[in-house]
């Protein structure tokens, strides 16, 4: 029932109503663009190659399902996500870019913004580039001029380009992340496919098998939703002030940490990390010499094999959240702001002894928060092992996006409606 209520009031809201509709026509132009594949392409092959390949499956869940038919829009917003990553890790190394980022307000932050969009131009071109050349060497793609490639190439540039407009202007029009939205919408569009895989293949043997996938789908569902939710209060208190007859201060409040700091962060990092050398070794695989050729043949079956990816994918997705965490956490300038506020931790000094009071618990809960990225980026492979069938595959990066998704559009669909109570 009060699903219900909230579904009327959004629709009798005409503001709120009309930014729901501009997402969802945002969203047929998405699917549309996501639709038109380049010039030139096998889909026999193309299919192939992504069945036997898990890291172009996961960089296709980046795309937002762009990439397994190589449409004009191929690249997706994984450009605009590597530059926005790009510039977050550069404010460690440049002092004026954090500043820029941290302290000039909304206009430092628009023109720090205004910078990854610059970057995302060229790092889309050297990304179609890779992808367009490795694909060519597997058969994917005819053989084309050299006028016709860099078509292509021109082409997946401006389809991303195109994404990034619109995923920043669903941020500005609409509600919610723009970027995340249309990630959440590719993702959701490969589940009918997925279904009706299962469907075709069904056979009454396979009534335990889904219904124990069921099953395991909702707790794991449920406990992505309690991990993305979970933070840690830390108590705050500020000092009381009086100022002529009033008194200032006083107050009790607390600071969330939340278990999942980094979100989906560490994950990418990892992705780009794996995904870099089994690149660069396909582009020696097409050698004329061959001992180089053997060489990158064995190092590609090691890199494929399904155990050795599922380590190295845990390993990367653990460190780059303590990596990521630790970027964009400061408890100095936390503590340093506490302090200016007239703020305290009970029962701790101000200063530098609630800087480490805060770097032990953000390590702690770190822990948690890495363990849990790591099981849910290798969660399709273990489902896979045990099952046996692709079909029934829980993605748990894709899972994780589309409930971070969820949740966030809620509480800003709630937000909305209260302020228009108020």
């Amino acid at each position: 029932m009060h699903w219900i209520q909230k579904l009327k009031l959004i629709l009798k809201d005409p503001d709120l109503r009309n930014k729901i509709l501009f997402i969802l026509f945002i969203l047929l132009l998405f699917r549309v663009g996501a639709a038109i594949p380049i010039p030139g392409v096998d889909h026999a092959r193309l299919q192939e190659f992504f069945a036997g390949n898990q890291f172009f499956g996961l960089l296709n869940l980046f795309s937002g399902g762009t990439l397994d038919n190589l449409s004009i829009m191929m690249l997706g917003v994984a450009p605009y996500i590597t530059g926005s990553i790009i510039m977050q890790l550069l404010t460690m190394i440049f002092p004026a870019l954090k500043a820029m980022y941290q302290e000039e307000g909304e206009a430092g932050r628009q023109k720090f913004n205004q910078y990854s969009r610059y970057l995302t131009v060229p790092l889309a071109a050297i990304q179609g580039f890779g992808i367009l050349t490795l694909l060519g060497r597997q058969g994917v793609l005819g053989e084309l001029s050299l006028f016709a490639s860099a078509f292509n190439i021109i082409i997946v540039v401006a389809g991303s380009v195109l994404l990034m407009w619109l995923g920043e202007l669903i941020s500005e029009k609409g509600i919610g992340n723009g970027i995340s939205i249309l990630i959440f919408a590719g993702i959701v569009a490969g589940i009918p496919s997925a279904v009706s895989q299962v469907f075709f293949s069904f056979d009454s043997s396979m009534i335990p098998l889904i219904a124990g996938f069921v099953a395991v789908a909702i707790v794991i569902v449920a406990g992505t939703v309690f991990i993305t939710e979970g933070q840690r209060p830390i108590p705050i208190s500020y000092a009381k002030r009086i100022r002529g007859m009033r008194v200032y201060g006083g107050v009790s409040t607390y600071l969330p940490i939340r278990v999942n700091q980094a979100g989906v962060i560490p994950i990418i990092f990892a992705l780009s990390i794996l995904l870099f050398p089994q690149m660069i070794v396909n582009f020696f695989a097409g050698s004329g010499s061959p001992l180089v050729q053997g060489i990158s043949n064995a190092l590609l079956i090691f890199l494929n094999t399904s155990w050795v990816y599922a380590l190295l994918y845990f390993i990367f997705v653990f460190a780059f959240t303590y990596f990521y965490t630790a970027v964009t956490f400061d408890p100095e300038s936390i503590a340093t702001n506490l302090q200016k506020q007239g703020a305290f931790v009970p029962g701790i000094r101000p200063g530098p002894p609630t800087a480490s009071f805060l770097y032990k618990i953000i390590n702690r809960i770190t822990l948690i928060g890495a363990i849990f990225l790591g099981l849910i980026a290798v969660l399709p492979l273990l489902m896979q092992i045990i099952t046996g069938i692709v079909a029934l595959t829980i993605g748990g990066t894709g899972l994780l996006i589309v409930v971070s998704v969820v949740l966030e559009t809620i509480k800003q669909i709630d937000a909305q409606l209260v302020m228009r109570e108020y």
